[in-house]
């Protein structure tokens, strides 16, 4: 295999995951693998490797760095932050750490997933295409038409071997690539998941036993493997797909260190789009499709546990509801925002477009309420227009930030032509508010005499404003009497001065009375 450098695998994998703490001899140094210590044997020579530490505690790493070292590896991965710098600085050698909580088996999937990673490397598609044939050698050595499902009874990769038999939930099930579902297949997947190896099931009406097995990597359930039983499997069918199931957990492993590996690049490259870092041309990795980003967000007014464990949080769960969708999506964490971007195939006809939003709103509402219901916090949803391309996502990112500035709880979902009146008086009061003399006037005259006089002058105008200057609209809409409203507006030409009769007047005192309160509805 070709090395990478260390610089290479930090920048695939990167912080929070690994942080890196001295490299003495610097980014460029090779790194060719990453190895799981075993404290009962001595450390082989293997240069340019990573080291896990497994089993040592980081403040007694010392002796292993410097055996590290002699084996001419690349460095050592410690968990937790108080790894021996100093002696690793003296070894020559780097030191990484993961959090004190980190699964090894995990850390060591996730760097040598990104170790074997290249820019034009193989995906997840490679090795499904492994677990075929993984499926076919099976199906020979036990005999029988084979299929390995993942935890979810999704059909991954199945047998093509001619001449097995075959029944009609094999080929139901890959028709629609999942095994039908029932109450007896869901009893029958509980006894294989509980069981140590291999068991025989009793055939299900209108199908042929079955021999199965779970598929496991460090006591993990990854999937299953199942083959059908016409009565003719091998003596040792047993055994052989034991031994099937050991190859199938590799795979999994690698099938996922590959999808995991391609959210990490896809999310690091929407993130740099979306600040505007990032070469356009890089966003064709996430397809020429025009796409609108959706920016989700914990309202700011509730305050969380763990206000960053809650934002990491909303990321998976927004991650997982899009994926279940449209499939694999670029989802990304920037300034306390989480950030998707949703596919916007062209349309045809009038009505182009419409499609696609009321489908990405109902998906936000979605998320919306699952995220209230997960994290108990309310969370806000904004979508911004579509854009041409990814390479433009930065642009549909700035439509999506100023509509999460105009929600509120009555209003937590919104798209950027949903609210475009409402955006429209932000942008003006942001003007008016850096330009004296468009703030100066009746609207506050008004705002001013409510505040020395505790009335409700500039709510009672607002309110005849927009019920069209008709008294009877603006009492309904304050739930007073129409009299009310009358002595109200005649005190306001009174004390203020206000010429309620000239249009123009009327149109800024309103402009001005409306951009100086809360543009949302009850924000």
């Amino acid at each position: 295999m070709d090395a990478h450098s260390l610089g290479d695998l930090l920048d695939v994998v990167g912080e929070p995951s690994v942080r890196l703490h001295t490299a003495p001899s610097g980014l460029t140094v090779p790194v060719t693998e990453a190895l799981l210590h075993d404290a009962h044997a001595p450390v082989p020579r293997v240069p340019g490797a990573l080291l896990l530490a497994v089993g040592v505690r980081a403040r007694s790493a010392g002796p292993l760095v410097r055996a590290a070292a002699e084996a001419g590896m690349a460095g050592l991965v410690v968990r937790g932050e108080d790894g021996p710098v100093e002696e690793a600085q003296e070894a020559g050698i780097a030191l990484l750490s993961v959090d004190e909580d980190a699964a090894w088996h995990r850390v060591h999937l996730l760097l040598a997933s990104a170790i074997g990673a290249r820019p034009a490397a193989t995906g997840p598609g490679d090795a499904r295409g492994e677990l075929f044939a993984l499926a076919d050698a099976v199906a020979a050595a036990v005999g029988g038409a084979t299929t390995v499902e993942d935890p979810r009874q999704r059909i991954l990769a199945y047998s093509t071997v001619p001449g097995q038999v075959t029944d009609e939930d094999r080929r139901q099930g890959i028709l629609g690539l999942r095994v039908p579902g029932n109450p007896q297949n869901t009893e029958q997947y509980r006894t294989v998941f509980a069981a140590p190896g291999p068991v025989r099931l009793p055939a299900l009406a209108g199908a042929l036993p079955r021999l199965a097995v779970a598929v496991r990597a460090g006591g993990e359930t990854l999937g299953s493997l199942w083959v059908v039983d016409d009565g003719r499997l091998a003596p040792d069918a047993g055994k052989a797909l034991a031994q099937g199931a050991s190859t199938a957990a590799l795979l999994l492993l690698r099938v996922r260190a590959a999808r995991e590996l391609a959210r990490h690049q896809d999310g690091d490259l929407l993130r740099r789009l979306l600040d505007g870092t990032a070469d356009p041309a890089a966003a064709q990795r996430l397809g020429p499709e025009p796409v609108r980003v959706a920016a989700f967000v914990p309202d700011a007014t509730v305050s969380a546990p763990d206000d960053e464990q809650t934002v990491l949080r909303l990321l998976d769960l927004v991650r997982l509801q899009c994926e279940s969708r449209y499939g694999r999506r670029a989802c990304a964490l920037l300034d306390g925002v989480v950030y998707a971007l949703l596919p916007a195939p062209a349309e045809r006809g009038a009505g182009r477009g419409r499609g696609h939003e009321e489908r990405h709103l109902r998906l936000a509402e979605d998320i919306v309420r699952r995220a209230g219901q997960a994290l108990r916090v309310p969370v806000r949803a904004g979508l911004g227009d579509i854009v041409p391309s990814a390479a433009d996502a930065v642009a549909s990112r700035r439509d999506a930030d100023v509509v999460l500035r105009v929600l509120g709880p009555g209003l937590p979902v919104a798209s950027v032509s949903g609210v475009r009146p409402r955006i429209t008086l932000l942008r003006l009061a942001e003007v008016m508010d850096g330009q004296r003399d468009l703030r100066t006037g009746a609207g506050e005259k008004v705002q001013a005499y409510d505040a020395g006089h505790g009335t409700e002058y500039a709510r009672t105008l607002l309110a005849w404003f927009e019920a069209g200057c008709d008294m009877a609209g603006a009492a309904e809409r304050l739930a007073v009497h129409p009299n009310t409203c009358r002595y109200r507006l005649r005190q306001v030409r009174r004390h203020v001065g206000v010429d309620l009769d000239d249009p123009d007047e009327r149109l800024v005192l309103w402009l001005q009375l409306r951009t100086a309160t809360d543009t949302g509805e009850g924000r």
